[in-house]
């Protein structure tokens, strides 16, 4: 089985940002908007010199991490959608650098596999060892 469905897989392919969460070893978090693409199950993503960023340092102590992708599909109604995919981060060798690569544990999703009108019912499954 999958870890992204087919709807969370056309989705994700739409979008050009998420938002990736990592914390030190003494729990300060950080967040930085990035780009990503879906590579088999995992999430990857890279830049110019991942190297100089917050989390490279932070995940060479602590793996976990969270990502978010999620827009608006409408504001009248108001109509909110995404994905939230909390897992582990390792660095890569990739084409001369490096990159982080995000193995899903456990995926939340909204507006995405349900898209009936209203508030958008929360979904989450384990796709990996839970955390």
């Amino acid at each position: 089985m999958s870890t992204f469905t087919d709807a969370e897989r056309a989705y994700l392919a739409a979008q050009p940002l998420m938002r990736f969460a990592t914390a030190s070893p003494e729990g300060k978090p950080d967040v930085a908007p990035v780009v990503f693409e879906v590579d088999g199950d995992d999430i990857v993503t890279a830049g110019f010199d991942i190297t100089h960023t917050v989390r490279y340092r932070n995940l060479q102590k602590n793996p976990q991490t969270t990502v978010v992708i999620d827009d608006l599909a409408s504001v009248n109604p108001w109509s909110p959608r995404g994905i939230k995919v909390m897992g582990t981060a390792s660095i890569e060798a990739f084409d001369g650098g490096e990159r982080f690569r995000i193995r899903p544990k456990v995926i939340v999703s909204w507006a995405i596999n349900d898209t009936t009108p209203g508030i958008p019912k929360m979904e989450r499954r384990a796709v990996g060892e839970e955390a």
